[in-house]
């Protein structure tokens, strides 16, 4: 815990006090609201610490024992299966996701509801999770399945309206943020560990990367329909 703690601090403390030096100089804030941002620092660093902490002793843990359960069965379709349904409960319980979604709702005027936005990213992520634990079986080219993601998305750029594009991507980084990176990361190293030939370890880096690409091209497609 003490680790977490001082881990939090020395990324969040520095962020903080430059941004009360620059209110001082540029945009002076009233007692009022300088006092509930100093507050909520310091509430954002204990959860912070916490959640870390939480992470470091479940949800690393889970993931890696569920990464080795699913070699072990010895199902393709087991596997993807745990992936696509692993790949959407980690992306609805992302934070980042929730914000996104609120936010594309305010802008839209309800338009774009959340559940609409958070059920196309939670997809799209659960399918490029499945992509990314076959391609770490059957040992495939990331660089290859990268390329062949992003000429996807460069076609899609070509037929989504131009309202969705900044969202696509944006959509594509709030996926890679402190539940599912952690989770795919254990997941990856447990099913890496099961597998040996060789230089199985390094398989699971390049597991997020994949996953990312799954809410863009969900969210391009969504702007499709909409289009």
């Amino acid at each position: 815990m003490k680790k977490s703690f001082e881990e939090v601090i020395v990324a969040i403390l520095p962020m903080t006090v430059l941004i009360v030096i620059l209110t001082f100089i540029f945009a002076p804030l009233s007692m009022d609201d300088l006092i509930i941002f100093i507050v909520g620092a310091a509430i954002m660093m204990v959860g912070m610490a916490l959640f870390l902490f939480g992470a470091d002793y479940s949800m690393l843990r889970v993931g890696s024992l569920v990464g080795e359960y699913m070699i072990k069965k010895r199902s393709l379709a087991i596997m993807c299966s745990l992936g696509f349904a692993i790949g959407i409960g980690i992306t609805i319980a992302e934070p980042s996701v929730q914000v996104l979604a609120q936010q594309v709702r305010d802008i839209s005027e309800g338009t774009i509801t959340k559940f609409v936005l958070i059920g196309v990213v939670s997809i799209g992520t659960g399918i490029f999770l499945s992509f990314a634990l076959l391609r770490t079986v059957f040992r495939l080219s990331y660089y290859k399945m990268m390329l062949i993601g992003y000429v996807g998305v460069f076609a899609l750029s070509f037929f989504t309206s131009p309202e969705f594009m900044p969202i696509a991507f944006d959509a594509g980084g709030v996926t890679t943020g402190p539940v599912t990176v952690p989770f795919i990361l254990a997941l990856a190293s447990g099913v890496t560990s099961m597998i040996h030939q060789g230089k199985g370890e390094s398989d699971s880096f390049g597991m997020v990367g994949v996953s990312s690409l799954g809410p863009i091209l969900a969210v391009m497609l969504l702007g499709g329909v909409f289009r």
